[in-house]
């Protein structure tokens, strides 16, 4: 893939190391942000097991305070040490550690400057991306659309990595807290890594779904409206255990 290629040769040399590229680490790492970098490596680790991505074709990130801790560039997931701390600023300022970050950092950021997101996952999807390049947004075959806002629109295709990539993104976006990227994957974000993750896997369910019930030769299957989608969606934000 062009996009993990291109990280590969940002973040790792020839010889499998992870890149030094020669920056000062600016400030040290507060404990805080160390256990909040723990679980986001455990969450991009997940996106592998899972299948939700390839080697290190996704990514993932976590606001904390005005810091972004994110995935840096080419290192496999089960590489990733508390000493690979990668962070930057909302305007995409190297502030932690020496790697550099994911290609796809302007999407991330575009995220964090428009919603209140605490964290945002972006995965190569198999039945996500292949949805993408078939409908302008995913007919709405289940109910846990509402858990994402509504239907979930298709953003344009643009080149990985781009801020063309992360307008088309954003549009998307617009009023849902996830979406499909034409050729690409998938993005979604919540407040916190669990609820991003959890979003990003029922997004990939759903497109299975669709792309099996649509495999059934003359037959079509049948789709919610809008209004029962949005009821779903309601119900939905009380759902689970409350403390």
């Amino acid at each position: 893939m062009a996009e993990q290629g291109r990280d590969q040769r940002d973040g790792r040399g020839a010889g499998g190391d992870a890149q030094d590229v020669g920056e000062p680490r600016g400030r040290s790492v507060r404990t805080e942000e160390a256990a909040a970098w723990e679980e986001l490596v455990a969450t991009a680790r997940r996106t592998v097991s899972d299948g939700l991505v390839v080697g290190t074709s996704g990514n993932v990130s976590v606001r904390f305070g005005d810091t972004v801790l994110v995935t840096p560039s080419g290192v496999p997931y089960d590489r990733l040490t508390p000493d690979d701390v990668t962070g930057v600023d909302l305007d995409g300022r190297r502030v932690l550690g020496r790697l550099v970050p994911t290609s796809e950092l302007p999407m991330h950021l575009a995220v964090y400057r428009s919603t209140d997101a605490g964290a945002v996952v972006h995965t190569h999807a198999v039945h996500a991306t292949a949805v993408s390049t078939l409908v302008p947004e995913l007919p709405a075959i289940h109910y846990m659309s509402g858990a994402l806002g509504g239907a979930v629109r298709v953003a344009p295709y643009a080149t990985y990595g781009t801020q063309e990539l992360a307008e088309n993104m954003l549009h998307a976006l617009a009023d849902r807290t996830g979406c499909l990227l034409r050729n690409h994957g998938t993005i979604t974000y919540g407040a916190t890594l669990d609820q991003a993750y959890d979003r990003t896997a029922q997004l990939e369910w759903m497109c299975r779904l669709w792309l099996t019930a649509s495999s059934v030769p003359g037959l079509a299957p049948t789709l919610l409206s809008e209004e029962q989608v949005a009821e779903a969606g309601e119900r939905l934000r009380g759902y689970g255990q409350h403390r």
